[in-house]
């Protein structure tokens, strides 16, 4: 059986594949999406001998009949369900120290995480330099939007006259 550390760094492994992507999960149970994202990340899954397919059946067959979810027990039965598929010259043991050790340490993979990307037109219509008349209010120098002020004319009630460069020094002059 696998060493103690290499235990741990594969429980390790199941917990934070078990909380990706949800803020509400304890690391104590994986849903079948994470399971498929860990034998996809950690390449459990070959395309060959082992596909999406039978890593979805996996799952089914270890968790239980209502449940939705696999606990670390489960985790472990699944792995052994795979591991003489994956590799199919190595005995039962050796097959499933070898993806013991595919799976230990690792963490998922943010992949296709999109970048903004500005081609033609678009580039064009988001260049808040060449904005005129209204539309021009609606940013500042660097491009940045100004939000409500942008949109809306807000009333100054200061009783100044706009543009009045002594603006707002009564009350100093008056207190002398």
């Amino acid at each position: 059986m696998a060493g103690n550390a290499e235990v741990a760094s594969l429980e390790e492994s199941f917990r934070k594949f078990a909380i990706y992507g949800d803020t509400k999960a304890t690391g104590q149970e994986m849903n079948g999406k994470n399971w498929a994202k860990l034998c996809k990340d950690c390449k459990v899954t070959d395309g060959k001998s082992v596909t999406s397919t039978d890593v979805d059946i996996v799952f089914s067959k270890v968790k239980g009949k209502t449940a939705r979810v696999i606990n670390y027990e489960e985790f472990k039965r699944a792995l052994e369900e795979l591991a003489p598929k994956r590799f199919k010259d190595k005995s039962k043991e050796e097959a499933y120290e070898a993806i013991c050790q595919l799976v230990a340490g690792k963490e998922p993979i943010n992949v296709g995480v999109t970048k903004a990307k500005t081609v033609g037109a678009v580039e064009r219509l988001t260049d808040t330099s060449k904005y005129t008349g209204s539309h021009k209010e609606r940013f500042d120098e660097s491009g940045k939007g100004k939000g409500k002020s942008g949109r809306e004319n807000i009333v100054d009630t200061s009783g100044y006259v706009s543009a009045y460069k002594n603006a707002g020094t009564y009350d100093a002059k008056v207190k002398k």
